[in-house]
């Protein structure tokens, strides 16, 4: 029998209330991952080469064309 009133739990007794407890932090916890997981920005870890440096910086104009090309000719 379930009688709240008379100190009885249910059916399963503490058990139950274990398992829903536990179920329920789970439910948590993966909401709480999802979100953090599809909102934290994404990171890329490829690394550029000096010749990718040096036409980032050719293209902002930081370098002239002939320290760009003083360049190539160094890494070549």
């Amino acid at each position: 029998m379930c009688y709240w009133g008379n100190g009885a739990i249910g059916g399963w007794g503490i058990f139950g209330v274990v398992m829903m407890v536990a179920s329920w932090v789970a439910v948590i916890v993966l909401v709480v991952w999802g979100i953090k997981r599809f909102t934290q920005e994404k990171t890329t870890t490829t690394s550029k080469g000096a010749l990718d440096i040096a036409k980032e910086r050719y293209a902002k104009g930081e370098i002239s064309k002939e320290e760009f090309e003083q360049i190539k000719r160094d890494l070549s």
